[in-house]
């Protein structure tokens, strides 16, 4: 594996992650894809091999390791991974696009900037991001259940039962290494939670943080009204009124101030 490479596309995501971003690329990418690579495909080898029945009856061994072992767990370890880093690179490539399309305009303008904050999740990439959390939460969560319909207990046993045909009647099966297994199977199965709680936790802040990021600025517009695009037409709609005021400055004639019979209007006023 050519580390420079992934260091690389990972750039993308560390830019822009929050600290709890970055706490879960660490925890994926070196309590989950290390140990796996390095220890669980070791630790399970296998199974079929090892999976011992006390019967010789042709086909017995074969039918029961595929009524207790449906799925593998290396190979469901596999797909999940894949699928929860699948979303992180989905960000790097909307951090690409982004870099492209204000190159192209620097390259054409020359000043200033295509986006308002190039260095902040704002706009397409916010949402990105906060689509790649949920993406990533319900994805272990999945797994998570996969695991408990396969394996109800989540451990292994050390012996199991097997009454399957062709087994002429009701055999013990022995799995090897169920202890050291299990030991693997906690630290994935734990280690998938705390992913799932350090998603869960990054979403609720940028959330909060985008709400009161919001009220602030609808708290600033009384203090500084320029900000409010219904100021410029306020402020025409004042300019109007005062020059309907002084129309009549310039002219000769003048609106008339009184009646043109005050003594009448008085006789009505009083009757």
């Amino acid at each position: 594996m050519n580390w420079s490479i992934f260091e690389g596309l990972l750039s993308g995501v560390n830019k822009y992650s929050t600290a709890f971003g970055r706490i879960w690329l660490s925890l994926v990418f070196v309590f989950r894809v290390l140990v796996y690579l390095v220890t669980v495909e070791r630790v399970w080898g296998d199974d079929q091999k090892d999976f011992d029945c006390n019967t010789r009856q042709p086909g017995c061994t074969n039918v029961c390791f595929d009524e207790f072992f449906p799925v593998s767990h290396v190979r469901l370890w596999a797909l999940q991974l894949i699928l929860v880093t699948c979303p992180s690179l989905l960000v790097v490539m909307h951090v690409a696009y982004r870099k492209a399309r204000e190159k192209k305009y620097q390259e054409e303008v020359g000043k200033g900037h295509l986006y308002l904050y190039p260095g902040k999740k704002r706009g397409g990439l916010w949402w990105t991001y906060v689509c790649s959390l949920l993406f990533k939460a319900s994805i272990d969560v999945i797994f998570l259940y996969v695991f408990h319909v396969f394996y109800p207990k989540y451990t292994l046993p050390s012996v199991v039962k097997c009454h399957a045909t062709p087994c002429p009647n009701t055999v013990d099966c022995f799995i090897s290494k169920p202890s050291e297994k299990n030991i693997f199977i906690i630290f994935m199965l734990v280690t998938a939670v705390i992913c799932i709680l350090l998603n869960l936790v990054e979403l609720a802040y940028l959330v909060i943080k985008r709400c009161s990021e919001c009220m602030e600025s609808r708290r600033a517009l009384p203090a500084r009204p320029e900000l409010d695009p219904n100021w410029v037409n306020s402020s025409s709609k004042q300019k109007d009124l005062l020059a309907g005021d002084l129309i009549f400055l310039d002219s000769d004639t003048h609106p008339p101030l009184l009646p043109d019979r005050p003594r009448a209007h008085v006789k009505k006023t009083i009757l």
